[in-house]
């Protein structure tokens, strides 16, 4: 097969490593790629945006199968293209991708099913969602109704950091079109976790656990980030919990898109916060997270190719997926200044030396070839990934390969996988 990635980050890099072992694909490539992707596919200068170029470079090179990374590109309706071009995709239709590019309407499709998620209200008047802040109290969460890259959630403390939150989405569009509308939802405690499963429209089978850290800082500190690192499993994902989300959430979410007509296909993402009283649903991604993408790779035993494939065929039903028990954790490091703004074009030395570590891969989110070196040219730049038969294991390989990594203008957390540490000393 001829197979087409669709992306440049993180998570693209993951999948094409995953991809490239397939013996289903005879060539594998990927649209924009960067430098570490360029190791494994043909890396094509098509933006994940361009929906022409990409469709049109599908048809030329008889693309087989193309898989949609980045969010936007399946908003914008790339998929739908794809499939009217006569080309098999994996990816959800723009209709079904609602369900991330408006966060209204997927509480209002959770609200409608029953399915457990935080109370909420959805506005486009700042000033009746102040009102409505000012009656529920505090602390509270502010998101755009739109796509923001991961970083349109403000979790506020006190009313007034909640009004101000209002004031930044809407007034100082500090998000863009994204905050044209905006969700406030009911804060919930608890711990979070990364829950995915393949869907094919009917069937959802479900992938191992994982925990993201979306801070930037350690101890969970700072603003929100797309995520400063992952591992898996997440240890509060109990089987008997596994089970639970998959009735109370992912099930009744899939039946919900193919009662409203937007039959659900690709990968669904369900960002959980589990509850003293059980598993609530914060929100659903369209596509693998990143950086979770990573660390699901890393103990994915199975051919990927094929799983995706059958996914796209509505043939999930008798399809099973086989993962290594070791755990995998991932460190992220991003270019100073990240999230805020931040300089490109430092160039990251000491890569070879931290790859040929003993169970270590090193995905490249935001970078690029300049010659033989490699230079930062995103926010996320590295994922250093690692396994081991325990997290506290994992984690020491991965910061043992940090520490290889020659890169003065960048910088990492050093608590990734806290919880689960915490959990395994304790046992």
């Amino acid at each position: 097969m001829k197979v087409l990635v669709v992306g440049g980050g993180g998570r693209e890099h993951a999948l094409c490593w995953a991809i490239a072992g397939s013996p289903l694909c005879d060539h594998l490539y990927c649209a924009p790629g960067n430098a570490g992707i360029a190791k494994t596919a043909k890396c094509v200068p098509i933006s994940a945006d361009d929906l022409d170029g990409l469709i049109n470079f599908a048809k030329d090179q008889a693309i087989d199968f193309v898989i949609v990374g980045p969010e936007a590109a399946l908003v914008a309706g790339l998929a739908d293209r794809l499939k009217n071009a006569g080309i098999k995709v994996f990816g959800p239709s723009a209709a079904a991708a609602r369900l991330e590019g408006s966060k209204a309407y997927m509480k209002d499709m959770l609200a409608r099913s029953g399915v457990p998620t935080a109370a909420y209200g959805r506005f486009t008047d700042s000033q009746v969602a102040k009102d409505y802040i000012s009656k529920q109290g505090a602390p509270i969460v502010v998101k755009t109704d739109g796509l923001a890259a991961g970083k349109g959630v403000i979790l506020c403390n006190t009313v007034e950091e909640a009004h101000a939150a209002v004031d930044t989405m809407m007034a100082d569009k500090a998000f863009g079109d994204a905050g044209n509308e905006i969700v406030v939802e009911e804060f919930l405690d608890g711990e979070e976790a990364s829950f995915f499963a393949l869907v094919d429209g009917t069937t959802a089978l479900p992938l191992v656990s994982a925990q993201d850290h979306k801070a930037v800082g350690d101890g969970d500190t700072g603003p929100n980030t797309g995520g400063m690192g992952a591992y898996s499993p997440a240890p509060v994902m109990t089987e008997a919990l596994e089970a639970e989300v998959m009735k109370t959430i992912i099930a009744p979410s899939v039946k919900a898109m193919a009662d409203a007509g937007a039959p659900y296909a690709g990968v669904l993402y369900a960002g959980l916060m589990i509850t003293d009283s059980g598993a609530k649903i914060l929100e659903y991604n369209v596509r693998f997270g990143d950086p979770e993408c990573q660390v699901l790779m890393m103990r994915l035993k199975s051919d990927l190719l094929p799983a995706l494939i059958a996914a796209a065929d509505g043939q999930l039903a008798n399809f099973d997926l086989r993962w290594h028990d070791d755990a995998a954790l991932v460190v992220v490091m991003a270019a100073n200044g990240y999230p805020g703004s931040y300089e490109k074009g430092s160039e990251i030395k000491g890569l070879g030396a931290a790859s040929a570590l003993d169970e270590v891969v090193i995905f490249h989110a935001g970078t690029k070839a300049d010659g033989d070196k490699v230079l930062a040219s995103g926010g996320r730049v590295l994922g250093v990934t690692a396994m081991g038969a325990t997290v506290t294991e994992a984690q020491s390989k991965a910061y043992t390969a940090v520490k290889e990594v020659d890169w003065p203008g960048g910088f990492c957390r050093r608590d990734i996988g806290w919880r689960a540490i915490a959990r395994e000393k304790s046992e």
